[in-house]
């Protein structure tokens, strides 16, 4: 039996819409290079959506209107829930080549 994400209503779908948009933005291929220097020169781990929208890094490479941590904190718990979880799939998604030269950041503790 396969996963199946439970549907769940975003309820700010403006800001929730504007700060995937900058995910998706940060992990398309011209990006996605650029997004992990970002995070390795922060010194963080590339999991750590908390720390990565304290930096900056979503709005210094993929330029939203608002700073992401803006967007993602006037998201309700359940909306922050789904965004996270959007975002762990997108790092998920990075390609093997570039996981490999960011394994640092990709390491579990």
């Amino acid at each position: 039996m396969a996963f199946e994400q439970a549907a769940i209503k975003v309820e700010k779908e403006k800001e929730f819409e504007e700060l995937k948009a900058a995910i998706n933005r940060a992990f398309t291929p011209e990006n996605v290079q650029k997004y992990l220097k970002q995070v390795a020169s922060a010194g963080i781990r590339v999991r750590d959506f908390d720390l990565v929208l304290a930096k900056g890094i979503l709005k210094k490479v993929a330029g939203a209107e608002q700073p992401a941590k803006n967007l993602y904190a006037a998201l309700a718990l359940t909306d922050q829930a789904q965004m996270k979880e959007f975002y762990l799939s997108k790092i998920e998604e990075v390609g093997p080549e570039l996981r490999a030269k960011f394994q640092k950041i990709y390491q579990y503790y």
